[in-house]
């Protein structure tokens, strides 16, 4: 007897998610596609972290800003609506785009191969390679070769502290990047290898300090926008978007604003 209302109250249940599944395609088919709800509401939802400087923070008044910001932003206004942004601990952001709390994430999201085969890309709007830093009067180091049997300050579970080693140079650990300068300064390490956009945005408030990138890596991390796969129109628009945003010189524009150079674009 058991058994039976068991089966009984399956049974209902799956009639139950066969009408409400049947309901939410209807609904999906007559809403139009993510693109045609995004301009018929105007916002463009955003995911982002609004603790992440100098991508997405706020300043001394409280405002939201950043280059990601301001790119989402003038993506928003290409696309003839407005960017609402809903902060978001990173941890959990992409959990956020999954279950369609945001249509993006503007938070450099990097372009790889395991989150290409769940989400689509747009073009990317930051190019992001790993700089060897050294002081300004140090003529031994001039690429990552050059590094072996010197000492590297790098965080010890960092990528560029296995570039580092790799490459024949002693680990010397730090717990961030302001302390990797710090002791190169003093001279207690030769270089540090860190994303060249963290040298920027360091060289950018500290403009005296004694240092300079030596080399470039060849590699390039590429950040972009990411859209939940099968919304193939609202990538076409903002990749338009961004196209005539970097044709404008926008783009570039807005990188020198947040890291004095121009960080979207290949590095020839």
């Amino acid at each position: 007897m058991k058994r039976l209302a068991v089966w009984a109250v399956g049974l209902v249940a799956g009639v139950i998610l066969v009408a409400c599944g049947s309901t939410s395609q209807q609904q999906l088919a007559t809403t139009g596609s993510l693109l045609e709800q995004i301009k018929e509401k105007g916002v463009l939802k955003v995911g982002t972290e609004g603790a992440y400087a100098p991508y997405s923070y706020h300043d001394e008044s409280g405002k939201l800003v950043g280059y990601d910001v301001e790119v989402a932003e003038r993506v928003a206004e290409k696309l003839g609506v407005q960017a609402d942004f809903i902060e978001t601990e990173w941890d959990s952001m992409i959990a956020g785009l999954d279950a369609g709390r945001f249509d993006t994430i503007a938070n450099q999201v990097g372009v790889t191969d395991e989150r290409q085969e769940k989400y689509d890309f747009t073009t990317p709007y930051t190019y992001i390679y790993g700089a060897l830093i050294t002081l300004k009067d140090d003529t031994t180091v001039k690429d990552f070769s050059d590094i072996k049997g010197k000492k590297s300050a790098n965080s010890l579970t960092s990528n560029w502290a296995e570039v580092a080693k790799s490459n024949g140079a002693e680990i010397v650990g730090v717990d961030g990047f302001q302390q990797a300068i710090e002791l190169l300064i003093s001279k207690r390490v030769d270089v540090t290898l860190n994303d060249n956009v963290v040298y920027l945005d360091y060289i950018k408030q500290h403009p005296e300090a004694p240092v300079k990138v030596a080399a470039l890596s060849e590699d390039v991390q590429k950040t972009a926008l990411p859209v939940a796969k099968g919304q193939d129109d609202l990538v076409q628009a903002i990749n338009q978007a961004l196209k005539e945003l970097a044709d404008e010189g926008v783009l570039t524009e807005l990188s020198k604003k947040y890291f004095g150079d121009d960080v979207s674009q290949v590095k020839k």
